[in-house]
């Protein structure tokens, strides 16, 4: 993979216009795409995040106020990342793929705006989580009907693999045409994740896919289709 070619997508993406972030939970801004808008934040990208659930069905953390402590969680950690705006909406968490899509595709029209690129987890959900399929999903039916660009993060072959072999893990690898490597800012990203305490502190799956991963994460750019 072609370290220059990711880093000059993530330019191209930083000047382009603003960026919106569509997740299924709190922390997937940080736990996962982290890395990925640190470095756009560091190329001076404008970028928003649309969160679909506040993350009260986790196991980690679980109190009765979690979905509350979840949302201050949020806010800071998208300060952290050099984030503008934070939207965090109450559909249902573990149950976004049985909202109506139409639902979906609404709030993330409602919160596009200027938007000219939309990030998102890459199509399986790189976990396979149906609620990070589903928040996906709806984004790339708007970036389709939009003509707006389309940002995919997900894990290498080799690091979900290690990952479901060490923890029976259902990471799925991320390869294909138009995949790249990108050198990314773990610093940022780790000051991020720190704000999610109540996922963080007891996560060795996490831990170790950062290890694994190293500096280097994987993105694909799509293009609106002319």
């Amino acid at each position: 993979m072609d370290m220059g070619a990711g880093g000059a997508v993530l330019g191209e993406i930083a000047a382009g216009g603003p960026s919106l972030v569509v997740v299924a939970h709190p922390d997937d801004e940080s736990f996962g795409l982290g890395g990925v808008l640190a470095a756009l934040a560091v190329l001076g990208a404008d970028i928003r995040v649309l969160c679909l659930t506040a993350g009260e069905a986790s196991t980690l953390g679980a109190v009765a106020d979690l979905a509350e402590i979840r949302r201050g969680e949020l806010s800071a950690a998208a300060a952290s990342l050099g984030i503008g705006d934070v939207a965090l909406l109450d559909f249902p968490d573990g149950g976004l793929d049985g909202v109506d899509p139409d639902a979906l595709d609404a709030v993330v029209v409602d919160a596009v705006g200027t938007a000219a690129t939309l990030v998102v987890f890459e199509s399986s959900g790189v976990t396979r989580h149906p609620d990070h399929r589903a928040a996906t999903a709806s984004a790339v039916r708007v970036a389709r009907e939009r003509g707006l660009r389309v940002l995919e993060w997900g894990v290498a072959p080799a690091v979900a693999d290690a990952l479901n072999g060490e923890f029976g893990a259902a990471f799925a690898g991320f390869e294909g045409d138009g995949v790249l490597d990108v050198v990314v800012d773990r610093e940022m990203q780790a000051a991020a994740i720190a704000c999610h305490a109540s996922q963080a502190t007891d996560n060795p799956v996490l831990r170790r896919r950062l290890e694994l991963s190293g500096p280097v994460d994987r993105i694909r750019s799509t293009a609106p289709a002319r």
